[in-house]
């Protein structure tokens, strides 16, 4: 990463230790005692991740999280908005087991995609609902997704020709 601080679109210090890279892979998080509830990991880092999980969860509480071909993480919540959740792990991954991760699932799907787009418009239309406190959240989260969609259609395209 480049010494030079990096800012979001509303102008703060990006906060992140790692480059994120988006995914679409089914997970599950339980927090303490309680069942597992389904979730969807939409980003990963070495540091952490994003996911949209209906069920609430509180700041600061931990959850262990699942994902198919990692051992169950135990996170940190950081943020939540909504139905999405920013995740830190207690252990920042290998950048090799992110590396084999990210291969693994290195297409999206247009499934995948199409996913994407329907989260960049869910959060638009949540930001403009939201108060003061969730709206720079969901508006990045909203072009964050929409970016996503964008690259990963011109990939898949790509792959195609």
């Amino acid at each position: 990463m480049a010494d030079s601080v990096k800012s979001t679109t509303d102008g703060q210090p990006e906060r992140r230790r790692a480059n994120r890279a988006a995914l679409n892979l089914s997970a599950t998080l339980r927090e303490g005692s309680r069942s597992k509830v389904q979730a969807r990991l939409m980003d990963i880092s070495t540091h952490g991740c994003r996911v949209e999980c209906t069920t609430p969860v509180s700041d600061d509480s931990c959850v262990w999280l699942n994902i198919a071909g990692l051992e169950a993480q135990y996170c940190r919540v950081v943020w939540h908005c909504q139905e999405f959740v920013g995740l830190e792990f207690e252990k920042p991954l290998a950048q090799g087991v992110l590396d084999r991760l990210l291969s693994n699932n290195q297409q999206l799907t247009e499934k995948a995609i199409k996913d994407l787009r329907g989260i960049a418009a869910r959060s638009h239309w949540l930001a403009r609902q939201a108060g003061d406190q969730d709206i720079h959240i969901l508006a990045e989260m909203s072009r964050e997704a929409a970016v996503d969609a964008v690259l990963e259609g011109f990939r898949l395209t790509k792959s195609r020709s």
